[in-house]
């Protein structure tokens, strides 16, 4: 047996002296097997440790190449077409079942989940608050949207939802005939419609002052000739095409909120499932009472 070897093996046994010595001064519950385990593993990783070097130190010591040359070479440096050694191999291949079993069997998937609890409860809650509010009359609609309007959209579109000062929609005026001729003008993907949004110049001068003087007016009364290059999307009275185009009449608060709309300042985002569809159906309620 040379030097090296008894200098590795008495380090191996140190570090293993040195685990059970640490384990006994803290004090550690060897009652609990997780705790054994991780003691055999530190122990493990010891006699592991020494004996892969070694292995490799001996190899490099007393090995000589042999084999089959590989024809590439880089600067006169070739490469044997050895074989990939077993346990490398073997390693591999335990890995990937490993982690096979851990993703599909082992945590996290079947472990507990406080997030898991979380939702579990949340969707138990709203099953009851859907039930219990399902046939809400128009009063109780409307302030359980305010009550939502002030948490979720007052910081962008303000407490009495005025927008800010043109920061985000106002509310309170409703589309004027300035904003639709803007959209007419330059188009607008607000809400994410089939095709690709409505694209500019849809039409000018006099037949664009009718078309937004309709819209404004939120499209009652018969509608103008001029409304209908509107009505191939927005339908024949702007009651909207689901997938394509927007209502003109009030606000689509259910579609604003499913895929977000571009605004002033920026893009808003999707709030798609954060609300129940009675609550969905309650800030469209208070959104659309609060027109001047």
């Amino acid at each position: 047996m040379n030097s090296f070897i008894v200098k590795g093996l008495a380090f191996a046994v140190i570090l293993m002296i040195a685990t059970i010595v640490v384990v006994q001064q803290m004090h550690i519950d060897l009652s609990d097997p997780i705790n054994w385990i991780t003691i055999l593993g530190a122990l493990a990783i010891a006699g592991l440790s020494f004996g892969v070097s070694a292995k490799y130190l001996a190899q490099m010591q007393n090995d000589t190449a042999s084999g089959e040359l590989a024809e590439e070479n880089w600067d006169g440096i070739g490469e044997y077409k050895n074989e990939l050694p077993a346990g490398w191999a073997y390693s591999f291949l335990g890995v990937m079942i490993w982690g096979l079993w851990y993703f599909f069997l082992g945590y996290p998937l079947n472990a507990f989940s406080q997030i898991g609890q979380y939702n579990e409860e949340v969707n138990a809650y709203n099953k009851k608050f859907e039930a219990v509010h399902k046939n809400a009359d128009a009063a109780t609609l409307k302030d359980m949207g305010e009550s939502i309007f002030l948490v979720q959209c007052a910081p962008c579109h303000g407490e009495t939802g005025d927008g800010l000062s043109g920061k985000a929609e106002d509310f309170t005026k409703g589309r004027t005939k300035a904003t639709v001729l803007n959209i007419i003008k330059n188009g607008q993907n607000a809400l994410g419609a089939f095709p690709g949004g409505m694209p500019p110049g849809m039409a000018s001068g006099a037949a664009a002052e009718k078309a937004a003087e309709y819209v404004a007016g939120g499209c009652k009364g018969a509608a103008p000739a001029e409304f209908g290059v509107c009505a191939g999307c927005h339908g024949k009275t702007g009651e909207g095409t689901p997938n394509v185009a927007p209502s003109l009449k009030g606000y689509d608060v259910k579609t604003a909120l499913a895929k977000g709309k571009t605004g002033a300042i920026g893009m808003m985002p999707s709030f798609a499932n954060r609300f129940t569809p009675v609550q969905e159906k309650a800030l469209d309620s208070y959104v659309n009472s609060l027109k001047q």
